[in-house]
């Protein structure tokens, strides 16, 4: 069994270049790398017969990874809130693979609309991909009064995955185990979750903060699906991308823009092509290393070491937050996810 990173961190906490060395020893390691794309890691796969779902598909990442899947022989859906926009990214994945994915309308913001999508999903699922991302400039709520970055980043795919749940069990049975890949951010390394106030009605509203603690809180979504799924062979984990530029950016503040042009000039980071980006999410979903073991962050195609809470991202760029991976606090969002959308399981 592996060692868990909260233990390996309180038996060296003096040391922080101590903690990295160790934890490296433990972490699932691919062939994959940085520069690897989707199409690498799909190089020689095929996945005929395979059900896959991803949300936010009509662009970016979830276009290429939605692309990548079908060039491999899978069964695709397109889960977009714009169904004009998912026609046209399907039309433009049959001119590259020469299948069309199937469109289906998706808005995470409303519960209803989660609903009806799961209604009218019928037979097993095998990869659900959670892809859909929404950043803000300000403060924006839902109907229900829910902060919508919170409630479009976590709750929506809560409710889609939970909904799914069946769908997924009966897809692990064929083929010896259902995936869910959650997409978070290295803006996770901002906050954490506020369990004590997750819509900003007690402390005053900023949307990066917001926005990490959605990413944050995919992260724990991961952790805790695969501790009460793993029985139905039904495993999560979570992919920081890395640095893509998206349409995810079109409402970024200047503070936020600015922020992200420091950390680029910075080394924090570099960027990434949207075919280098989507790599991690297919590692996720399709490698062996990962076939069955979930609740992990990946980066760069790897498992990422944990870094503790207090250290800052230029000194740990490709690392997981300890928050992140906390399974109380996993479980405790979880339940109050629950209560948000409605249901117990």
């Amino acid at each position: 069994m592996r060692a868990s990173y909260r233990s390996l961190y309180l038996l060296d906490r003096r040391c922080s270049v101590c903690i990295v060395d160790r934890m490296v020893e433990e972490l699932i390691r691919t062939r994959f790398s940085a520069d690897s794309t989707a199409m690498d890691v799909l190089e020689g796969v095929y996945l005929g017969g395979l059900r896959a779902i991803v949300t936010g598909a009509s662009s970016g990442l979830g276009l290429e990874t939605a692309r990548a899947l079908t060039a491999a022989g899978a069964e695709v859906t397109l889960a977009v809130r714009d169904a004009r926009a998912g026609e046209a990214a399907a039309a433009t994945i049959e001119r590259s693979t020469g299948s069309r994915p199937v469109v289906r309308h998706l808005d995470l913001a409303e519960g209803v609309s989660v609903g009806r999508f799961i209604d009218a999903w019928h037979g097993p699922l095998h990869l659900l991909v959670n892809n859909a991302g929404l950043v803000t400039a300000g403060l924006e709520r839902t109907a229900e009064g829910r902060e919508l970055q919170f409630a479009t980043n976590h709750l929506g795919h809560h409710a889609l995955a939970r909904g799914l749940r069946a769908a997924l069990a009966k897809g692990a049975a064929e083929r010896d185990g259902a995936r869910v890949v959650v997409v978070s951010s290295t803006a996770h390394m901002r906050a954490g979750v506020d369990l004590d106030d997750l819509d900003f009605t007690r402390c005053a509203y900023d949307p990066q903060i917001a926005y990490a603690r959605s990413k944050t809180a995919n992260s724990l979504f991961a952790v805790e699906a695969t501790r009460r799924w793993a029985d139905d062979g039904i495993v999560a984990n979570t992919v920081n991308p890395g640095g893509v530029a998206t349409g995810l950016q079109r409402n970024f503040t200047p503070a936020q823009k600015a922020s992200l042009d420091a950390a680029q000039a910075a080394g924090v980071f570099a960027y990434k092509s949207v075919e280098q980006g989507a790599a991690t999410s297919m590692v996720a979903g399709v490698a062996p290393e990962l076939a069955h073991t979930g609740g992990h962050y990946l980066d760069d195609c790897q498992e990422a070491y944990t870094v503790p809470d207090g250290a800052t991202l230029a000194e740990h760029p490709h690392g997981v937050k300890a928050w992140a991976l906390d399974p109380e606090a996993a479980e405790r969002l979880w339940i109050m996810s629950n209560d948000l959308v409605g249901g117990r399981s």
